[in-house]
């Protein structure tokens, strides 16, 4: 599991990626998809076309890494094919490496206050 650091983004390239791309050619997909330096700290994630497959690109401060994982009998779940990506929060990216639906999870609403007359 990749920590994160506080504040940090992970954004999802929804369409499918040549997993023979490395550290160079992912990061030159990040500017065009994302609008973002591949050097700012945030994780991205590409996946395969069949969905079994996916890297993720994070800069450490140091230099760039590269974690990939394959999935032997599911999919990851991923969003509808659409231009350009979402963002996830940590949780999130949590449950999607581990190959469960990220997208059952409901971001809490704040304490209602009850009004006192």
């Amino acid at each position: 599991m990749i920590s994160l650091a506080p504040g940090t983004k992970v954004y999802l390239a929804s369409k499918p990626v040549s997993m023979r791309l490395g550290f160079d050619g992912l990061a030159a997909l990040v500017r065009p998809l994302f609008a973002v330096e591949p050097y700012c700290g945030h994780v991205f994630l590409f996946r395969s076309k069949s969905g079994t497959y996916l890297k993720a690109l994070h800069w450490d401060g140091s230099g760039i890494c590269l974690f990939a994982k394959r999935l032997e009998r599911h999919r990851f779940v991923w969003p509808p094919l659409v231009e350009g990506g979402v963002v996830l929060t940590p949780a999130q990216f949590a449950l999607l490496i581990e190959a469960m639906d990220w997208r059952r999870t409901i971001v809490p609403e704040a304490p209602r206050i009850p009004v006192q007359m």
